[in-house]
């Protein structure tokens, strides 16, 4: 037995054994490579095979041997064969014969531990459009003696999840990312809900466009996909401020994630206006919903102790009554647990010790891995992240043998459009960069990878019928070079502005009194003041500030440089200090001091600098339809300092996805008729911004960069990111 070669299938007469070794014998090669057949098919039905009779598909029959002294009748090869049209099992009698079957290293692997080699899941009957009498969602069973398990509609039922946050992918192309979520055989959306992009102001709430959740939940189902809603209101995810909106910061006294009355009324009103929203989606009530997500990894936080239950109770008020769950690390299971709801798991391998706590945590419960890592989030100055293909692979195909439910985390990243990309600080303040690829299933524009392919395969092995042929990939382009032709110094633009605040002391971002009350968001902050002597200026700026006087540079400031020299000089004149909000931190206790722009008097020689006028630079839509009133000048051969480039892309008749490449360039945005790519910056590791064609137009296309330090010289395109 142990000389059979790795990945083979043994077969004699009707009975099928699986064999795994790492090596062949040279005599029994040999001897089986006398005689040779073509075999399609294998039938497994007496009580010592592993599992069911299923057909083998074609395309895994490379060659097989017969180890018999007579040649095979021309009968017993058709008996064997099934076409891969039909692929239905059909009888397998070869007395006396044994043959030995080349099959994926997968497959032996499942055997090799038990699993039916031919048994498959049958979920076809468990999808949105077939359930239309229901009754019982999503539960979990546990029988004596049994392996606790998943039922949905009273079937058991595995959960194969993909991550897919649809605030990080045009609405266009939601539709795209679904189908190849599907198609890699996966039955299960997971998705986040960003409170901050919800409900930007007080009061003021955004479902629309691109932020139109019921649309995205709805057209899941229509594909067959269930759905698990992760609606937070803390939902980290590398967003600014983990998905809290920035005007809880207004209030230094409340204290966030946790039932202080000023951070649970916010919630209250927000869960007010979301929850009726996705209540007639839930599967009890026609829906895809099949479970939703109880916060966040609050185990990792976990400073009240009532906050949970509180949050728990706050979804069961508003009507979810779907399979309610956490999720938490390994490490911090214990304390993001609540009595009565199914805990989660998150990890990045397979790890018996971790799913050990589980277990521990609650028993008789079947194990689900909510976050399933197949990549990680890249921040800016660091190196890109990757993981092994195969090492996805051979994870997912632990979670199958040992029948768990898994979120792939993420399939498909998408982007950091705009400026809503979030930060780490252990030590540092780290800013994650515009892309989310996550070195996922699906890169950041969609495109298939190597972990897609292997995981369509198994995936497809494992499952009773088909998958759905491959979507056609989005069409790339590579336009020409554009070279700006106008720009505009940051200084003439401050006329196309909304009105500056004016203040005797200086006003963080969050705190300024515009947007009916709810501070500044995103972006840059200006603060101007006139002095009228040099000397040592000390400013506590967040995230990062650049120090004029009038128009001349003079130094940079951070959090770990907050004091810088002013030169001498005669009469008096404007000192500037341009700030900008890097992203907020979107995980651990330092959530609570995210506040940005400047957060502590500013004072030169120790004296307070007052009678400041504070300029709120959202770069917003409405903004750059001002700028076109302007007038914009020729662009000089070099330019230093922050300013406002303008140049033409014309796409030609059928745009096309792309990606700007910015060699030259230094650091700053880029904005095509009007929408925000994203950041850019020279020190990498990401090269390249994706430029989604959708927003493109037909022919001419705006393009806008705002760069903070040193203009370029031409703005390049490619059909490939650089990441």
């Amino acid at each position: 037995m142990e000389s059979v070669p790795r990945g083979t299938v043994l077969i004699s007469g009707s009975d099928a054994v699986l064999l795994c070794t790492s090596r062949l014998n040279p005599y029994l090669h040999t001897k089986l490579q006398r005689r040779k057949a073509v075999l399609a098919q294998a039938r497994k039905d007496t009580p010592r095979s592993f599992g069911t009779s299923q057909a083998i598909p074609t395309r895994w029959c490379g060659r097989a041997y017969w180890n018999s002294p007579q040649e095979p009748s021309r009968r017993d090869i058709e008996a064997a064969k099934v076409t891969q049209e039909t692929r239905a099992p059909r009888p397998c009698v070869f007395p006396q014969v044994k043959v030995v079957l080349q099959v994926p290293s997968h497959l032996s692997l499942l055997g090799l531990r038990g699993f039916p080699i031919c048994h498959r899941f049958n979920f076809s009957h468990l999808v949105p459009d077939k359930l239309k009498d229901r009754h019982m969602g999503l539960q979990t069973k546990s029988t004596t003696g049994g392996t606790p398990h998943f039922t949905l509609e009273g079937h058991k039922f595995l959960i194969f999840g993909g991550s897919i946050h649809y605030f990080r992918v045009p609405r266009a192309y939601w539709r795209d990312r679904l189908l190849k979520l599907k198609a890699c055989g996966f039955n299960t959306l997971t998705t986040y809900v960003p409170w901050n992009l919800h409900e930007p102001e007080r009061d003021k709430f955004d479902f629309f466009g691109n932020l139109d959740l019921e649309a995205f939940i709805w057209m899941a189902a229509e594909l067959g996909l269930w759905v698990i809603l992760r609606p937070g209101p803390y939902i980290c995810s590398e967003i600014d401020l983990g998905g809290l909106p920035s005007w809880l910061l207004q209030d230094r006294g409340l204290n966030l994630r946790t039932t202080n009355k000023g951070f649970v009324n916010a919630v209250d009103h927000y869960f007010d206006h979301l929850i009726p929203r996705v209540n007639h989606l839930q599967y009890r009530r026609g829906g895809p919903i099949i479970a939703v997500q109880v916060e966040n990894e609050y185990g990792s936080y976990n400073k009240d102790k009532n906050y949970m239950p509180y949050i728990h109770q706050a979804l069961l008020q508003r009507g979810i009554v779907e399979l309610l769950l956490t999720s938490d690390n390994e490490k911090d299971m214990v304390k993001g647990y609540i009595k009565g709801v199914l805990a989660t798991i998150n990890m990045k391998t397979f790890s018996s010790n971790s799913l050990s706590v589980l277990k521990q945590v609650q028993r008789k419960k079947p194990i689900m891995i909510m976050e399933f890592w197949v990549g990680w989030f890249d921040t800016w100055g660091n190196h890109h992240m990757v993981t092994d293909a195969k090492e996805i692979e051979n994870t997912v195909l632990e979670f199958i043998k040992a029948k768990i439910s898994f979120n792939v985390y993420m399939f498909h990243g998408g982007t950091n459009f705009g400026f809503i990309n979030g930060a780490i600080n252990f030590g540092e303040h780290r800013a994650v960069v515009t892309s989310y690829d996550y070195d996922a299933v699906l890169t950041e524009a969609g495109d298939y990878t190597e972990k897609y392919y292997k995981l369509r395969e198994l995936l497809g092995s494992i499952l009773a019928t088909p998958l759905p042929p491959l979507p056609d990939l989005v069409p790339k382009a590579v336009y020409p070079d554009v070279k700006p032709s106008f720009y505009l110094p940051l200084w003439d633009v401050l006329e196309y502005l909304n009105e500056p605040v004016k203040s005797n002391v200086t006003i963080n971002m969050e705190n300024l009194p515009i947007n009916h009350g709810s501070g500044q968001s995103y972006g840059f902050v200006l603060y101007e003041t006139s002095i009228c002597s040099g000397g040592y200026l000390k400013v506590h700026a967040q995230d990062a500030a650049q120090v004029f006087l009038n128009e001349t540079f003079i130094g940079v400031m951070n959090e770990n440089i907050q004091h810088l020299n002013i030169p001498k000089f005669k009469g008096c004149q404007l000192l500037r200090i341009l700030v900008e909000n890097q992203g907020r931190v979107s995980y651990s206790w330092k959530i609570q001091e995210q506040q940005k722009g400047i957060t502590e008097f500013p004072g030169i020689n120790d004296i307070p600098l007052k009678d400041f006028t504070i300029y709120s630079l959202e770069m917003k839509m409405n903004f750059f339809e001002r700028l076109r009133s302007a007038t914009w000048r020729p662009v000089p051969e070099r330019h230093s300092g922050p300013a406002f480039y303008l140049g033409t892309l014309r796409a030609g008749p059928s745009p096309k996805d792309t990606f700007l490449r910015l060699e030259g360039w230094k650091y700053g945005f880029a904005f095509i008729n009007g929408h925000n790519l994203g950041r850019y910056w020279h020190i990498g590791p990401q090269r390249t911004l994706y430029l989604p064609g959708v927003w493109l137009q037909p022919e001419d296309n705006e393009i806008i960069l705002f760069e903070k330090m040193m203009s370029g010289s031409y703005i390049q395109f490619t059909d490939k990111p650089i990441l």
